[in-house]
């Protein structure tokens, strides 16, 4: 659950990680020495809006941490792609999410979900179920659209900074769980 462990409520960490993904998704299109002015300004002007000066400090102080991080750098490069939509017919549903950061190049493609959780799991096989069910969804489209290549899917903990690379085996047995999960149809006969 978002903010989990800390102090705030849930309402109040969605609004952070917004907030967080906003930074995340708008401050590598600047140059570093106007960050401070970028980041004031888009944490004051949009529905989400900052107004206390130490959250907007301690904001930009963690988008900074993983924007600056050197194993970080080729997430944030030019020619990444930002907030990318994607829709599958997978589970015999019509998903739709949004990919915080896709890095494609010739053979792979790598799928980046940004989490701001207060508590950060120590291994792959401890991430929540619901967020191994939604990578493995961004992994299954995007087999389907990138034919040939390797998919990969990470988790990046902003409070620590760390980016988790999730498995394929543990991918593909929590969208086995998510299939086993959903409602069966049931046959009906016809009527005489």
């Amino acid at each position: 659950m978002p903010g989990e462990g800390a102090a705030l409520s849930e309402e109040e960490a969605l609004r952070r990680g917004r907030q967080l993904h906003r930074l995340l998704e708008n401050l590598p299109n600047w140059p570093r020495g106007d960050w401070s002015v970028i980041g004031a300004d888009l944490l004051a002007s949009s529905e989400d809006g900052e107004s206390d000066a130490g959250a907007r400090t301690a904001l930009m102080a963690e988008a900074e941490a993983v924007l600056n991080a050197p194993d970080l750098a080729p997430i944030f490069a030019p020619g990444t792609l930002t907030e990318v939509e994607i829709t599958a017919d997978l589970l015999g549903r019509r998903l739709l999410g949004t990919i915080d950061r896709l890095v494609i190049d010739d053979t792979r493609v790598l799928a980046v979900d940004y989490k701001s959780n207060a508590i950060v799991p120590k291994a792959p096989a401890e991430v929540p179920e619901g967020l191994l069910r939604q990578m493995a969804a961004y992994r299954a489209a995007l087999a389907r659209v990138f034919p040939g290549h390797r998919i990969e899917t990470a988790l990046l903990w902003t409070t620590t900074p760390l980016l988790m690379p999730l498995p394929g085996a543990l991918l593909d047995a929590a969208l086995d769980r998510a299939g086993a999960a959903l409602p069966q149809a049931q046959e009906t006969a016809a009527p005489p």
